[in-house]
């Protein structure tokens, strides 16, 4: 039994667009993850069964930045915004605007 993850027709897309559809959804499904593991990281008491949640907490991460780069390649507009967010100082939101000037 499949499943329906697009808004529109499956065969009226195009396979690049299915296959960023696809990532999309991974990338939601790895920061959900993510979420989970900080909330049971938060309560677990014993410290091998956190350490095992943590371990895997870093793996979902490191698939998420794998998907959001994926993503990152396919659109250059995304790329140049975040450029001017992602690992920089100062104000996000402000640092956000100029990102999206920079796209325009």
């Amino acid at each position: 039994m499949g499943f329906n993850q697009y808004h529109e027709p499956a065969e009226e897309l195009s396979d690049e667009t299915r296959t960023f559809a696809r990532m999309i959804t991974s990338l939601t499904e790895e920061a959900e993850a993510i979420g989970w593991y900080e909330q049971r990281i938060s309560v677990e008491k014993d410290k091998a069964a956190k350490a095992i949640m943590q371990n895997a907490q870093q793996e979902e991460m490191k698939h998420f930045g794998m998907d959001l780069e994926f993503l990152l390649r396919k659109k250059d507009a995304w790329r140049i915004t975040l450029q001017s967010i992602l690992f920089t100082k100062g104000d996000i939101v402000a640092a956000g605007k100029k990102g999206e000037e920079k796209a325009e």
